[in-house]
């Protein structure tokens, strides 16, 4: 019968280990699980301090003071955020949709009822379209306040700051608006509705302030490629589009008439070059065509 092997650590060594796990313990290193610990606390302690800071900051903006700071944090906390720290803002802005949609259809009903159900639809779509609400968010500067991991964010929000700077009334069309700007708003207007328990009152009050200047009928903008239509059916011009928008990211209009039994270009009367969405390109090209044709119609009369 063979003897089985075994083997021993020396005394020595024994000894040895142990000295280092003391040593490790005097240098003050820490184990994984303390690490952990120390970063969750670290984490919370962060998320109290911001919890914090956004009250003050929105209630300076909205006048109006949250009794839970939970519900705050929520609203301005995007889904790219750290995974586990706060649930997101998409519930809450479900909710502030619907009740952004409810003031404006019974505060327009109440103010004008002369309109008819179309107008009243189109006014309100303006008032709460993704333009509209990221130019509120931009106004008060609520997206230094969302809590998100996108890279891009950044390089979005000051390309729509140029073209404000460039359309500033409402351009129903001629900006390329972020969307996650109009989630917030939607997102603080459903929050405010949460903690004030669902009181409408004190939720508009605060809507009407925040959401000013309010598009009326007076202020409703006509969509571009509309007013370039109009204007051609009433003159009698014949309109082509050239769209190179794939190729080159532009969109083009021409004035065009018959020439035998052929379509012969009169005028280029409106470009416009926009890579990023073609609605976007097409909007700005018709804009520029309207306007080079009132320039035409002023000179011939």
């Amino acid at each position: 019968m063979e003897e089985e092997n075994e083997t021993f650590l020396p005394l020595q060594h024994l000894r040895l280990e142990d000295e280092n796990n003391d040593q490790d313990q005097e240098d003050g290193s820490s184990s994984p699980d303390i690490r952990n610990e120390e970063d969750e606390l670290n984490d919370e302690h962060e998320e109290e301090n911001s919890k914090i800071s956004r009250v003050k900051e929105i209630h300076e903006i909205t006048g109006y003071e949250f009794h839970d700071p939970n519900l705050l944090q929520q609203a301005f906390t995007h889904h790219s955020y750290k995974e586990g720290i706060c649930p997101s803002f998409e519930r809450l802005a479900f909710v502030g949709d619907a009740v952004l949609d409810l003031f404006f259809a019974t505060d327009h009903y109440s103010l004008y009822p002369d309109l008819d159900p179309g107008k009243l639809t189109r006014l309100r779509a303006a008032n709460v379209d993704t333009e509209k609400l990221a130019r509120v968010a931009l106004k008060h500067h609520l997206h230094t306040l969302l809590r998100h991991d996108m890279f891009l964010l950044a390089a979005q929000i000051e390309e729509f700051e140029k073209a404000v700077n460039e359309y500033p009334v409402h351009s129903s069309g001629l900006i390329d608006a972020p969307k996650v700007l109009a989630d917030i708003v939607e997102s603080l207007v459903g929050a405010i509705y949460i903690d004030s328990d669902s009181s409408m009152d004190t939720t508009c009050k605060i809507v009407k302030n925040l959401l000013e200047p309010i598009i009326s009928p007076a202020s409703l903008p006509t969509q571009p490629v509309t007013l370039l239509y109009e204007i051609c059916q009433r003159e009698k011009l014949t309109l082509k589009m050239r769209d190179t928008w794939k190729e080159t990211g532009e969109i083009e209009f021409l004035i065009v008439k018959e020439e035998q039994e052929e379509l012969a270009v009169v005028n280029n009367v409106g470009r416009a070059k926009y890579s990023g969405k073609k609605v976007i390109a097409k909007n700005r090209a018709a804009l520029n065509a309207y306007s080079q044709i009132i320039q035409m119609l002023n000179h011939q009369s």
